[in-house]
This record gives C-alpha cells, structure tokens and sequence, in this order.
C-alpha cells in the first residue's frame, strides 16, 4: 500500500505539470495506476485518449470494502472539493474495469451539485472508477476497490425471475426532503426497471437509457446516461442544491423507446 500511496502521489504532481499523456509513458503495465489495474490502459485509451488528465484525491468514490450483494453494489461519488479547485464540472463517467460492461453511467450535475449515490452489478471484485471532467476540458479521476463474489452481471434480476417487471415498469417512486448534515435539497428516486444486462441466455439488453431532471421554468436539473450494469430498479440520491423549488418534471426513456414521466413534487 504504501508503495501504491507513493507511485500515486508522485503520478499526481507529474501529471499536473506535464498531462495525462506523459503518463501514459511510465514503463508500467498498469500505466501507473495506483490500484494495479492491468484494464486501466485500455480505459485510458478509450476514454482519456488525447485528453489532459490527473488521478486526485478530490474525487471521492466510496464503496463497501466487501460487496456481500453483487447486483446491488452501494457507491456514493462526492466531487464537490474538485469544484472549489478547478471550477465547474460537465461530465462525471462511472466505470468498473473488471465488468464485462465496464461503463455504469454518465452523469452531467448542470444546476445540481455534483453528488451522486447509486446501485450496480458487479461481476467481480473490481476497481471503482469516476472520470470527472471540468468546463476547461481537464479530467480528472477518482477511484476505490470494491470487492466481490461476482457473478452480478449474468444473472437475471428478482422482477425478472418472478414476472413481475411488466407490471412495474416505468413507475416512479420519488421523496424530496431537506439535507439537514449540508444543507441544500435532497432527491431520492426510484425508478421501476428490470435493467437486464444482455448477459444471460435468453434475455436481450434492456435498459434505462436517460434520464433527465427540470425545474418549473423548463430548464435541466441533472441528466443521467445509464448503462446496462444499473442495478435492477434502481434507486438513486442526488444532491439539489439551495434555493431550488419544485415541481420537477422527470422524463427519461429506455433503449426499447418506453417513456419515463413523473411529476416530483416536495
């Protein structure tokens, strides 16, 4: 650990100077990462290619230290330090580089607070990684390991085992209420959804694709882009911000074109 804490620390500082292209030059089959990643080259490849980029502290990825439940695997991302040091944040990817489908989500904060807890399958015991990027074009990332029994990905979830998603599909279940630890407004969200991977015989992918937050003027709150490893139903918290009011309309669709619509009041 302490040898993973240095070769980090010492990533960090040279990628603040030179970019994450340089990195990319570390005589290191891992590319330098700090979890000892052998996918990690290749997740730099295809989503930070060409891009200036810096592992950071600032980005708090949290998981268990053991996933008892593989297809409802607990992460909560926290950016809001990164925001006080470089500004404004676009774009947060989600990744997990053991999974067959290593990307989880997308998520764009824009009026919201850039906060984010969720569920999703693992398939075995994987780095957690958050890809964050600021309005200067600038990445930056944060990560945990979680470990797991795995095999969350290739097995069909409970509603569809029992039938009983197509009876569900699309509600939505949502409670507004005050974050009396650091203020602001709190969104809990459930939306109805088998989210099947396409890993199991049988059963096609099947997924929420987007999801999107607006205020009473029309304007987005929040928009998600979810990915098949979601975990089923899935059940999301996001931070409002101050000075919000509802009512809030959500919409969303999967990639069978069913709508998502509700009206989230406080």
């Amino acid at each position: 650990m302490n040898n993973s804490w240095s070769r980090r620390r010492a990533l960090t500082g040279l990628g603040g100077m030179l970019g994450g292209a340089a990195w990319g030059q570390v005589e290191d089959p891992t590319g330098g990462d700090p979890l000892g990643s052998m996918q990690w080259p290749v997740l730099v490849k295809k989503h930070l290619a060409g891009t200036n980029w810096r592992f950071t502290d600032e980005v708090l990825v949290k998981g268990p230290e053991f996933a008892e439940d593989a297809m409802n695997v607990p992460i909560l991302l926290d950016a809001r330090a990164l925001v006080r040091t470089a500004g404004p944040i676009d774009m947060i990817r989600l990744l997990a580089d053991r999974n067959p489908i290593q990307q989880i989500l997308d998520f764009e904060p824009l009026g919201s607070w850039p906060v984010l807890a969720f569920r999703f399958r693992m398939e075995q015991g994987s780095p957690v990684r958050a890809l964050v990027r600021t309005r200067d074009g600038r990445w930056h990332v944060g990560q945990t390991w979680v470990n797991a029994a795995g095999g969350g990905c290739t097995v069909p979830g409970i509603t569809r085992a029992d039938g009983s998603w197509s009876r569900t599909l699309g509600q939505v279940q949502a409670r507004v209420f005050r974050n009396v630890i650091d203020g602001g407004t709190r969104l809990r969200l459930r939306v109805m959804h088998p989210m099947d991977t396409g890993l199991v015989a049988g059963i096609p992918s099947f997924h929420i694709e987007q999801l999107e937050l607006r205020n009473p003027q029309g304007q987005p709150v929040w928009r998600l882009a979810l990915s098949e490893p979601v975990a089923e139903n899935p059940l999301l918290t996001l931070e409002l911000g101050d000075a919000v009011r509802g009512p809030w309309q959500l919409t969303g669709r999967d990639n069978n074109g069913n709508r998502i619509q509700a009206q989230v009041t406080a």
